[in-house]
């Protein structure tokens, strides 16, 4: 797919969705190819668990115990 410079500033968010479908886009100016808008390979756009290693530094040893407050809820 191929767009002026014009149309990509206008839907830039569009072309980007079709970008990480897997559709080449170019952005041209005067009908000649300036760009192409390429996704970077590895960027999730999900967030991954684990990927904070040392956050929790200590964790009780009560952790998991039953808290008495909520033993009406059980």
């Amino acid at each position: 797919m191929q767009v002026n410079i014009h149309e990509a500033k206008t839907h830039l968010s569009k072309l980007i969705r079709r970008a990480l479908e897997g559709e080449e886009v170019i952005i041209a100016k005067r009908r000649k190819p300036l760009v192409r808008l390429v996704v970077i390979p590895g960027v999730a756009d999900t967030p991954q668990l684990g990927t904070a290693p040392g956050l929790i530094r200590r964790m009780g040893d009560d952790f998991d115990e039953p808290v008495p407050d909520f033993s009406e809820y059980q």
